[in-house]
């Protein structure tokens, strides 16, 4: 017994040098597609190279399996994904790389096939394989699933591509996905939304760094992907951010184990601003207060402290506002019920003062939760150039003590990008017809006007804030109705004039129909001024002759009463719902209101 003890200490000495392998280090399973040699739409160049430096990385890293396929047709890639789940049932790590075109409809993502055509919306249900598919094929693995896209480009088949219903949304880059399973990371290449650079060279900026970091020995997958989002922000001018989605938990979890020696080297001295960087963009990515609280009470002073509070400010300004809207709808119906019981007219001067104070609050509260949601996008935007200027984490020099205003670093106006993002979520939702070219002019704020109608909203248009952003986001298709003239037919998004082949012309059913011979004109026999005695029907309908004029293509909204042709035939309303025609012998007006489920404009017949 007392040698056994004195073998002890020698015993877990060994343990520790020889037994203490990270726990993924069982069987690892990859699959690298990528497309390049598009049959119906532009040739791409780098995917195929970005594929094949990917191969060779998680060859070199040691992985059991790396199956690596380029420029596959809809029908082989199934094949592939079907085989590589039967190789991922007895795996331990899988993981799945793409490179090429991915396209969002209606919020799902999907990969897209060399063959594929996607001459209409629809035809993505057909053609292509939704990252659904390819989630099923690593679900049998045991400790981690990870699906990395290189595929957040422009959308070659977009412009070309016919809507068969006009209120689907199709989005810019990939949508924001958020996996069902436990253990399961998704790596875009570019944050949901936005798209990605291919770079100079013959790599994507993104694949570089994925080669650079993610096979390092030992070191967890999430701090990997942190180090790739670092060199793409520092290698594109910070105008692509890669994202990761998904959660794992408290354990490290490397892609590739830590190969010990009896003489292990001592470990790095770890950076704790690196670590407290961590904390944050964990915290960031919850966006909750109970996140913020956490952070605070791990990190409660420094540079990161001083962002966490921002936050903070901002969760309560919004908070606050909501308060103070539910208050300004309960004054305002109790307000309308003393009317409408006939109370006395001090309890109903009571009830309105109530009311117009409760609005004003609201409009208060409002005015505070943009300001905050500002200063908290600015500090954000400068943490973010700071982190590409300094990857192990923000300077000394920058860091304060608690409750420094971070805000004041930079000045006090929103980045031009966020007014190129509002035009562009305004023009998805079908308010908005220019270019996103982050000017916000008199086109820009009366297209915010026009969603405040149809949305219900009561944003302040004098500016692009991130509380519109916000709001315009969170419709998921058209807002703004497009109101199609006589003459014109829906096209997309838009509405184009019918032409038709000579002899005919556009009749009032909007159909072409053969000329009619002209008959001769009878000789006028008297001449005489009778517009007042002219039937009151025919006066009405002069009066409302004339074409609608809109706020822009994209928009497509008539805007005032009585500006439709006098018959008022031929017009289509489309609205989230679907299109509709307008029935013969009425025309749209536009009578004011609008909000969910109540069209602006009222269908008037004669």
């Amino acid at each position: 017994m007392r040698n056994l003890l004195r073998l002890c200490p020698l015993l877990l000495a060994f343990a520790l040098l020889f037994g203490t392998d990270p726990a993924f280090a069982g069987k690892r399973v990859a699959l690298v597609l990528a497309n390049s040699a598009y049959q119906h739409a532009p040739l791409l160049a780098n995917p195929v190279n970005d594929g094949s430096v990917m191969a060779k990385t998680l060859k070199e890293a040691g992985f059991d399996i790396v199956d690596s396929r380029h420029d596959l047709s809809a029908l082989d890639t199934r094949r592939v994904l079907r085989d590589f789940a039967d190789a991922t049932r007895d795996a331990d790590i899988a993981v799945v790389y793409y490179a090429g075109h991915g396209i969002e409809v209606e919020g799902s993502n999907y990969l897209i096939p060399v063959d594929a055509r996607l001459e209409r919306d629809t035809d993505v249900y057909d053609e292509a394989l939704s990252l659904d598919r390819v989630l099923v094929a690593v679900e049998p693995a045991k400790q981690l699933r990870l699906v990395i896209l290189d595929a957040c480009r422009d959308n070659p088949f977009g412009k070309r591509m016919k809507r068969t219903i006009a209120s689907r949304g199709i989005g810019r880059g990939l949508a924001q996905v958020e996996p069902t399973s436990p253990n399961t990371l998704i790596a875009y290449s570019a944050k949901a939304g936005f798209t990605a650079q291919d770079g100079d060279g013959a790599n994507s900026p993104f694949t570089v760094a994925l080669s650079k970091h993610l096979a390092t020995p030992g070191l967890d997958v999430r701090r990997a992907f942190g180090f790739v989002r670092d060199d793409v922000l520092k290698s594109t001018g910070n105008k692509q951010e890669p994202f990761v989605y998904g959660s794992l938990g408290g354990e490290d979890v490397p892609l590739v184990p830590v190969k010990m020696t009896a003489a292990a080297p001592a470990a790095p001295v770890a950076n704790p601003q690196a670590d407290i960087r961590r904390d944050y963009e964990l915290a960031l990515q919850l966006g909750n207060r109970a996140a913020w609280d956490a952070f605070l009470a791990q990190h409660p002073d420094g540079f990161y402290a001083s962002l966490a509070k921002l936050q903070l400010e901002k969760i309560g300004a919004e908070q606050a506002h909501a308060a103070a809207i539910a208050k300004a709808k309960q004054a305002e119906a109790e307000r309308d019920r003393l009317a409408a019981l006939g109370a006395q007219k001090d309890a109903q001067a009571k009830a309105a003062a109530d009311a117009k104070a409760a609005e004003q609050a609201q409009l208060a509260a409002q005015k505070a939760k943009e300001q905050a949601q500002q200063q908290a996008a600015v500090a954000e935007q400068q943490r973010v150039n700071l982190a590409a200027a300094a990857p192990g984490g923000a300077p000394a020099s920058t860091a304060g003590p608690a409750g420094t205003n971070v805000a004041s670093l930079t000045p006090a106006t929103a980045p031009a990008d966020l007014t190129r993002t509002v035009q562009s979520e305004l023009g998805r939702v079908g308010c908005f017809s220019g270019q996103a070219d982050g000017n916000w002019n008199t086109s820009s704020q009366r297209s915010l006007s026009q969603f405040n109608r149809y949305a219900g909203t009561k944003l302040d248009v004098k500016v692009a804030s991130t509380g519109a952003l916000d709001a315009v986001k969170s419709k998921p298709s058209r807002v703004c109705p497009l109101v199609c003239e006589h003459g014109f037919k829906v096209d997309g998004d838009k509405c184009t004039k019918i032409v038709c082949r000579d002899g005919y012309a556009v009749n009032d059913d909007n159909e072409c129909e053969k000329k009619r011979a002209a008959k001769p004109a009878k000789p006028a026999l008297a001449k005489r001024d009778d517009g007042d005695e002219r039937p009151a029907r025919q006066r009405r309908q002069s009066a409302g002759a004339g074409a609608a004029d809109g706020y822009g293509a994209a928009a497509g909204i008539a805007a005032a009463a009585g500006a439709s042709r006098a018959k008022g035939g031929g017009q289509v309303f489309c609205n989230s719902g679907g299109c509709r025609p307008v029935h013969r012998g009425c025309h749209l007006e536009y009578r004011g209101g609008g909000g969910p489920g109540n069209d602006a404009n009222a269908e008037v017949c004669y």
